[in-house]
């Protein structure tokens, strides 16, 4: 999933998500295609800076489609703060588009409803084959053993954003490669009215990315290996605790980033009120708020040891956007047919390109266009050290849950209230109790 973009789940109603069957998609007043099935509706996920950006993208490339097919496509950009919701209303309601985009760690949680169309082999074969796309993409598709739920459309990989300036100012002559290294070089660098590090606190999404890969650096999880909620271990409470004390303990990122939702601290790192960032694939995002690529660096995330790697060293989720069609749509052929396109080489190197991410299909990934030093962190990052949050049905409530919690106590940081392992023990214990019977 991606947050940029902040993947907002919103406020779900757990039931919803449990008690959703396979229904959605092809509703007139829906927006689906009973009208003609020369027609497809596209609800696709907000990636650029603004709703308007992500129109100028794909409008062309939808023309186009349209061109080569005859089938017209109907775009919709949903905001990220209402896009779950939206799909999950849509698998009870029938009110829903014919293809969709969805972040890519809600695939598990969707694919339970049953509402979305399996990616057997034979619809895979359909769009080139299941071989086209990147094991690592392939991983956050859907419940292991299952046909994934959907098709990977845009891979993207956490990285550490740096301005050279303010890094070089404070006599920092690299980014840090260790939390220990951040937070002494963020005391350096938060003076003057400004910050080391930006984060938004106030986003449920962007807190589960950062608390997963801070529990994994810790030895934990938040699932058991059999899929239950284990949401207060030791490893667990530690991570999450540290990743507050950014704000509470360390001082190292600003009270009012507790409010900051989508995007607030891309911008505040490109108008230079912030030294770094912790963020998703953010080149054209960047771009788009006027910053050039020669005033910052990318780097790796920190990890406790200063390499990462494997187990204890994973420094990113991995992060993406699949796409889906579901399955009552009134039209599979001609959804089938856009997911091909979509997908095709040409196809994602235009997409992946506007949006600085990283195409999951083998071939595009392997072209020129994203042997740039900043794709080559984020390449490295999903090939070595990325791993998929957990690809079980109650993944969005867990989102949502832990997400919200830890938004709790980012607003305790600011309000100079304490952040302890037990009040943060607390909070995920009231999170763990909000998740379903199992």
């Amino acid at each position: 999933m991606r947050s940029i973009r902040a993947a907002a789940a919103g406020a779900v109603t757990l039931s919803l998500a449990l008690a959703a069957t396979a229904c959605g998609g092809g509703s007139a007043t829906g927006g689906g295609s009973n009208d003609s099935p020369k027609t497809l509706t596209y609800w696709a996920s907000n990636q650029g800076a603004g709703i308007e950006v992500d129109k100028k993208v794909l409008q062309p490339e939808l023309d186009k489609f349209e061109k080569q097919t005859g089938i017209k496509v109907k775009l919709e950009v949903v905001p990220w703060s209402d896009l779950l919701n939206r799909i999950l209303t849509a698998t009870t309601s029938g009110q829903g588009p014919d293809v969709l985009n969805i972040g890519n760690t809600w695939s598990a949680s969707l694919q339970a409803t049953g509402a979305l169309l399996p990616w057997d082999t034979g619809n895979f074969g359909k769009i080139g084959g299941r071989d086209r796309f990147v094991d690592s993409a392939l991983g956050s598709t859907g419940a292991e053993g299952k046909d994934p739920a959907a098709v990977p459309l845009y891979s993207m990989s956490y990285a550490l954003y740096y301005n050279k300036k303010m890094l070089a100012d404070a006599g920092i002559s690299k980014p840090p490669a260790t939390w220990d290294e951040l937070v002494a070089d963020g005391r350096k660098l938060s003076k003057d009215g400004k910050w080391a590090l930006g984060m938004e606190g106030s986003n449920p999404s962007e807190n589960i990315h950062h608390a997963f890969v801070f529990a994994k650096q810790h030895g934990a999880d938040f699932f058991t290996a059999d899929g239950k909620a284990d949401f207060t271990s030791d490893g667990t409470v530690a991570a999450v605790k540290q990743y507050v004390d950014l704000m509470a303990k360390d001082k190292v990122i600003a009270p009012g980033n507790a409010e900051y939702a989508q995007n607030q601290s891309v911008s505040d790192f490109a108008k230079g009120k912030t030294a770094m960032l912790l963020w998703q694939s953010a080149s054209a995002n960047l771009a788009s708020q006027g910053m050039s690529e020669d005033a910052y660096g990318i780097a790796p995330v920190p990890v406790q040891s200063g390499t990462p790697g494997t187990g204890k060293q994973v420094n990113s989720m991995v992060a993406g956007i699949n796409l889906a069609v579901f399955k009552n749509t009134d039209n599979t052929d001609g959804a089938t047919k856009f997911v091909k396109f979509m997908t095709s080489d040409a196809e994602q190197k235009i997409l992946n390109n506007a949006y600085s991410t990283i195409p999951p299909v083998k071939s595009a990934q392997a072209d020129a266009a994203f042997a740039t030093p900043a794709n080559a962190v984020l390449k490295d990052t999903l090939a070595k050290s990325a791993v998929a949050l957990p690809q079980v049905a109650d993944e969005s409530q867990f989102e949502t849950a832990v997400g919200t919690a830890i938004k709790g106590l980012f607003a305790d940081a600011a309000a100079g209230r304490p952040v302890t392992t037990a009040s943060v023990k607390a909070a995920l214990e009231k999170a763990q109790q909000q998740m379903p019977a199992a």
